[in-house]
């Protein structure tokens, strides 16, 4: 207990980078699902007991190699850190079982172990982004769980799939260009990246024109990374032609480590400096949040294919967390962060259900979705339901995270910021009433009338992760605690 007390916060990252590489050994599918799913089980274990630690003790600082900062790498976790690591390893956890099914109707088998092997990359590289307190650490590890990202949505059935992926990695790799050539300037003008030491040099060095670039470069290279309206054109298509499970994995994970990777570098490396306020950029990064919250909605109202309207959705969710961060008090940064956990409880859970449709029908479109509740009660209330959570319903996540931002606007004296958060809010009835009519108030097409549900082994991680989702809608008192620490925490760096 003592070893796992002492190295908790790296075995997080080399349980699942070191499990990997199995799976392409023992190039078995099943074997490989069976390891990825233990790994992903144990990791998540892990991760409950790093984040109890950080709530008990405060942040935890290691020093890889007995190594000291700034010289030497330092993973630096805090309560921020810690929830996003539990984000992670949470979803990977319910996701792996599910994936087993999912991928074998969606992935040539001689595949399949490549499949596990990207997702347990992918996992090690998202939360390494959590947890590193090294700036330069942070571009290794985006580019860990960016490469790993690119090869699952090229995996897809649909040909698409590939120039799906094409497009995802020539942007993915011009944002994170974008990120190192930001820091290549602040490492030119302070000498370091450890991310403790930047934030006690920037202060002397912020009215510089290097500095204002470099931060312009990695604002612009993580809001690709992120889908900030206007940077989210590769999303749409990624989620919409990726497998199943690799959807319902990236739309809960990747966005959200990306999302908590900005409000890192701002608050923590820019810290001492408030960049939003020092350069005046605050109403703008508030602007494109807001017209995100709407675009995308309006996008996803007109979209046929349900795995496209949730993707555009998920443009008009990011816009939910970056308000938070853009307002900049304590309860709507704390909304914010606590929208990253709920988003990734409920659009995880919509798109494992939109996997047990292709699974059963072969198809997420809308028209051939009509009288689905006939034909598969359990998956279309488990769309119901994460349709609720998308609205903000009272007793769902989503209504946890709108009541942060709009009680944080309004202490900042934003009451119309809190009205146009309510108002998006009636976007996502129109979209999600689009799907409910079609699946309970149409007949089936003639032939398709048959009742047929889809397997247990796809239902019950969908409702786990659903059924999480009102939980912590009825409940959310651990999670308010940890968003607010994590809030008081990072805003404490801005003076």
């Amino acid at each position: 207990m003592t070893f796992l007390a002492e190295h908790i916060s790296v075995l997080v990252v080399i349980v699942p980078l070191m499990a990997a590489p199995f799976c392409v050994i023992v190039r078995n599918g099943t074997f490989a699902w069976g390891w990825a799913t233990l790994i992903a089980i144990v990791n998540f274990f892990l991760s409950v007991v790093l984040i109890q630690q950080v709530m008990a003790n405060g942040t935890i600082v290691y020093n890889l190699g007995d190594w000291d900062g700034p010289w030497g790498i330092v993973y630096h976790v805090d309560e921020l850190g810690a929830l996003v690591v539990v984000i992670v390893s949470a979803i990977a956890a319910v996701v792996m079982p599910y994936a087993k099914q999912s991928i074998e109707r969606e992935i040539p088998s001689e595949r399949h172990y490549l499949a596990y092997c990207m997702m347990l990359l992918c996992t090690a590289g998202l939360i390494g982004m959590a947890v590193t307190g090294d700036a330069f650490n942070l571009f290794v590890f985006l580019e860990v769980s960016s490469l790993a990202t690119y090869v699952l949505i090229s995996l897809g059935d649909d040909r698409r799939a590939l120039t799906a992926s094409l497009r995802y990695l020539i942007l993915g790799t011009l944002g994170a260009t974008f990120y190192v050539i930001g820091l290549g300037m602040v490492y030119m003008m302070t000498g370091s990246l450890n991310m403790t030491d930047l934030a006690s040099l920037l202060p002397a060095v912020q009215n510089t024109a290097t500095i204002h670039a470099a931060l312009a470069f990695i604002v612009v290279g993580f809001g690709l990374k992120l889908a900030l309206f206007p940077l989210h054109v590769w999303l749409p298509n990624a989620y919409t032609f990726a497998p199943s499970a690799v959807t319902a994995f990236l739309a809960a994970t990747a966005t959200k480590v990306a999302v908590y990777a900005l409000i890192r570098l701002i608050f923590t490396v820019f810290g001492d400096v408030d960049p939003l306020e020092t350069y005046g950029v605050r109403t703008a990064v508030m602007v494109l949040a807001i017209v995100g919250m709407f675009a995308g909605s309006l996008v996803a109202i007109y979209q046929s294919n349900v795995k496209r309207l949730l993707a555009y959705s998920s443009v008009a969710q990011v816009g939910y967390m970056i308000l938070g961060m853009s307002i900049g008090n304590a309860p709507a940064l704390a909304g914010g962060i606590i929208h990253m956990f709920n988003h990734a409880l409920m659009k995880g859970g919509l798109f494992m259900a939109l996997g047990c449709v292709y699974y059963v029908i072969g198809s997420v479109k809308l028209e051939d979705m009509a009288g689905l509740a006939k034909r598969m009660p359990l998956t279309a209330a488990a769309i119901v339901a994460g349709g609720f959570s998308l609205i903000g319903v009272p007793l769902t996540v989503g209504f946890i995270s709108k009541f942060y931002l709009v009680e944080g606007a309004l202490a900042a004296g934003l009451w119309p910021v809190a009205l146009l958060i309510m108002l998006s809010s009636l976007l996502a009835v129109i979209y999600v009433w689009r799907v409910v009519e079609i699946m309970y108030f149409r007949n089936p097409a003639i032939g398709n009338e048959d009742r047929t549900e889809a397997p247990l082994t796809l239902l019950v991680p969908t409702y786990v992760l659903l059924g999480a989702a009102f939980w912590f809608g009825i409940d959310a008192t651990y999670t308010g605690e940890v968003a607010m620490s994590a809030a008081q925490t990072l805003l404490g760096g801005s003076k």
